[in-house]
């Protein structure tokens, strides 16, 4: 018998034509899937006898955004303000809502956003007469998410669970010590009055400035006050009574908060959803009448927009969210002027909110914006709604607004710029052996941190700090029809809260979002506002599948990396800190809810 050899080619390109018809086949089915699943995509509705079951375990936003986390292929979601208010405005008009079941452990947002919730909650309740029910649970209920819960009309805790009603602080890390060990110096260059603006005071002092510590304590007692203040309308007991708890420590569990009327009574869980049951008449509580709000407030909102994009939307509402930048994450200024220019030129279009949740950024980027404000101002009317933070050149950008409305607690102003040029010189010859020479045509030509700024060349830079400085005033002063003299009373860099704000004339008015939105509808004529919202909500639809496929999971908003919560946030920090050029007009502090 003679055994014939087969050619490796033969078999191979036979094998390797089988292989890509069958991909090519398996990509064109999945495909297919894929859009059969989005084309017919229904919408999202509940049954008769629902309770909305709304969770905040994380980072609250001024919109929804949603990721694939490629660590352990899941979706992380991060819930957003607009979607939150949207859903409390539905289900109070949905017949199938009944009432809302809040648990909070550990809702990451400012006061301000806390504030917008809980109004939420109260005009739900008032309203439409439905429950609001919240339950405290885990290691430690925080000051914060009893802010967001105590306007429910109910209010239960677990037995065992702290509690936190201490009042307000803040600790401020201080660089000067280490930077002398280490032969290190920050040249410090702020505007020439800019006494308030305390940023860079960390690396040439080893405490607070007297200027630092009043506009501190001075902003952390007005939230402090508009806490307990609204906190005492909601729950029969005074501002004094409040006080009291927080200056003698006498609520640390979750039972002490009842014997001082904080909360209603001690339950555990199971107790308190049967409590539901019963108020929406069933014997025991299945997963069809309890619904993850957070997603019932995603999918209408997304269905609103969705509408408010393909038909004429007459309102838009542009959401600017993070550290001001000319390009990359945050608020950057490459994308936020498009949006300001395409409202502008949309005849459909007749009025702008433009939300500001920011502590500043870059002088250069907050001037580019501030332009196309003023530009749209000048057309139709320019409403600003702030958000937690509206500070340094988060208020620079909001300038030229026709009107502009805060929270009470809303942490705006901070007029004022600084630049820091490090000196690494001593601390790479004296630490590391390290030494510098060189040669130049002209006096200024090499500028390095390998050696000091002559008196010369630090007063140069004084100039650049200062003009901008003045520009900064001479902006708010146009927009906001005030002297400079006046201007620059309120300014010097100092921090101040939406009441003080409005008593020194740097915003019109209190109140949130809808307050902003309302107000623009009925200046600019309109009977029947449709939102629409910018950056506009286009998903992916990889992402659309993913969420379908995720549908029925108990715990969809929380966020689902496997990186560790401080990781994360130190990374977006060196991420800001690698986007900081030129000239700062940013907030004295970053503030850690």
């Amino acid at each position: 018998m003679t055994n014939k050899k087969v050619s490796f080619w033969r078999v191979f390109w036979p094998s390797l034509t089988s292989g890509v018809v069958l991909i090519i086949l398996f990509l064109v089915l999945f495909a297919s899937l894929i859009g059969s699943m989005l084309n017919t995509k229904p919408i999202y509705t509940v049954q008769d006898k629902t309770i909305l079951h709304l969770q905040l375990n994380g980072a609250i936003s001024e919109m929804s955004k949603s990721d694939i986390s490629f660590s352990n292929l899941g979706i992380v979601n991060e819930i957003g303000l607009a979607d939150l208010l949207y859903g409390f405005e539905k289900a109070a008009k949905d017949d199938n809502i009944k009432g809302v079941f809040i648990e909070l452990k550990g809702a990451n947002c400012g006061y301000a956003t806390a504030t917008e919730i809980r109004n939420a909650i109260k005009t739900f309740e008032k309203e439409s007469g439905k429950f609001v029910v919240a339950y405290h649970s885990g290691e430690a209920v925080s000051l914060r998410q009893y802010y967001i819960a105590s306007a429910a009309s109910e209010n239960y805790g677990f037995h065992s669970s702290m509690f936190e009603f201490l009042g307000l602080g803040a600790e401020l890390m201080f660089y000067k010590g280490m930077f002398d060990k280490l032969d290190l110096e920050m040249q410090v260059v702020r505007g020439s009055n800019n006494d308030f603006k305390s940023a860079v005071e960390p690396y040439f002092l080893t405490e607070m400035s007297d200027s630092s510590r009043l506009q501190l304590e001075t902003y952390l007692n007005n939230i402090w006050t508009a806490v307990k203040t609204n906190i005492s309308q909601d729950k029969d007991i005074t501002m004094e009574q409040l006080e009291m708890i927080a200056d003698s420590s006498l609520v640390r569990r979750v039972k002490q908060a009842v014997d001082h009327k904080l909360l209603d009574e001690v339950k555990y869980r199971d107790e308190v959803i049967q409590l539901l049951a019963e108020k929406i008449g069933v014997d025991e509580l299945k997963s069809s009448n309890l619904k993850k709000f957070e997603r019932y407030a995603q999918k209408k909102f997304e269905t609103q927009q969705n509408i408010a994009h393909t038909k004429r939307g007459n309102i838009a509402v542009i959401v600017a969210e993070g550290a001001v930048v000319v390009e990359g994450e945050g608020l950057a200024s490459s994308k936020i002027t498009k949006l300001l220019r395409a409202a502008r030129k949309d005849d459909d279009i007749k009025t702008i909110v433009f939300r500001v949740n920011s502590p500043g950024g870059s002088a250069l980027a907050s001037d580019e914006i501030w332009r196309e404000v003023k530009l749209a101002n000048e057309k139709k009317k320019v409403i600003v709604s702030m958000g937690d933070v509206a500070a340094s050149g988060g208020y620079y950008i909001a300038a030229p607004a026709t009107k502009i409305f805060a929270q009470e607690t809303t942490i705006t102003g901070s007029i004022g710029v600084f630049g820091v040029i490090p000196y690494t010189g001593a601390m790479l010859e004296n630490k590391l052996g390290l030494t510098f020479d060189k040669v130049s045509t002209n006096p200024h030509a090499v500028l390095s941190t390998n050696r000091k700024m002559s008196p010369e060349e630090y007063q140069i830079v004084q100039n650049e700090v200062d003009f901008i400085y003045s520009e900064f005033l001479n902006r708010v002063s146009e927009g906001r029809g005030m002297s400079l003299d006046q201007v620059n009373e309120v300014a010097r860099g100092r921090v101040w809260t939406g009441t003080d704000a409005l008593r020194v004339g740097l915003v019109d008015t209190l109140g949130g979002i809808q307050d902003a939105i309302a107000y623009a509808a009925k200046e600019a004529g309109i009977e029947k506002p449709v939102v629409r919202y910018y950056p506009k909500m286009d998903k992916d639809p990889w992402m659309e599948v993913m969420e379908t496929l995720n549908e029925d999971e108990e715990d969809q908003n929380v966020n689902k990396s496997a990186l560790p919560k401080e990781m994360i946030q130190m990374y977006k920090r060196i991420k800001q800190v690698e986007q900081m050029t030129g000239v700062q007009a940013r907030m004295p502090y970053e503030i850690v809810w």
